[in-house]
């Protein structure tokens, strides 16, 4: 299932160089046209790197549940289904596709950040530990993605959660500190799921103690992922009985 999804999104030009694409661009953007303007104690593209990570995962992830509503409404879920395949395997495969694009979308975020200036001070243990709360984070959201997939009647509405997710980490630490903001949305900013993991995956790749946001951002990636799990084989059920 995983194989499929993945030769599917290859077959999706298109969609492809979008996902690959994005990141980069959107880096750009943030450096060198905001990122003099906005003082945040260090160099900006240090600052700024694991907010677009995040950013490009959010909208990496939201694609699965397109993906997952037109497998529905074009009735290979059926015919799956007839091969004894159950709901686990096929909504498993598009999350650990949506999984390996995110990682290859960050693997080209690092490639340019590291030219344009970022210089980490993470250590071998900082980088995995980094690398394996941005995967939990991709997880968490993919399956997020698939529920909603399921829950949706049409790729065009699914394609509405894409919005709601890429615009999660702009009220957040992400681009700037959350003192900055209003007082009446730092609590907000200061506190939601997206700025618990980019303070805890900044802070890893920095070298910088993060006392325990990292375990605050992992509960956040296990709760999301274990409500999305339970709801989407509840709604799999009710899609396909």
């Amino acid at each position: 299932m995983t194989g499929r999804s993945l030769r599917l999104s290859r077959r999706n030009v298109d969609a492809l160089i979008t996902a690959l694409a994005l990141p980069v661009l959107l880096l750009l953007i943030f450096v060198y046209f905001f990122g003099g303007a906005i003082n945040t104690g260090t160099r900006y593209v240090t600052y700024v790197v694991p907010g677009v990570l995040l950013l490009c995962a959010g909208f990496g992830s939201a694609n699965t549940a397109q993906a997952v509503t037109e497998d529905l409404k074009g009735g290979i879920v059926d015919r799956f289904r007839s091969l004894d395949i159950g709901g686990t395997p096929i909504l498993a495969g598009h999350v650990l596709a949506s999984t390996a694009r995110n990682l290859l979308a960050t693997s080209l975020v690092f490639a340019l950040a590291f030219a344009i200036g970022f210089r980490p001070a993470a250590s071998p243990a900082g980088w995995l530990a980094a690398l394996g709360l941005l995967v939990a984070y991709i997880t968490a959201l993919s399956w997020l993605s698939a529920a909603v997939g399921l829950l949706v009647k049409s790729p065009e509405a699914a394609g509405g959660f894409t919005f709601f997710i890429g615009f999660l980490p702009y009220p957040s630490s992400a681009f700037v500190r959350t003192d900055s903001m209003p007082t009446w949305l730092q609590g907000f900013a200061a506190n939601q799921p997206v700025t618990q993991v980019i303070e805890a995956i900044r802070g890893l790749l920095l070298g910088k103690p993060i006392g325990s946001t990292g375990w605050v951002a992992l509960a956040w990636c296990a709760g999301i992922t274990a409500v999305a799990v339970a709801a989407a084989g509840l709604l799999f059920r009710r899609r396909v009985r």
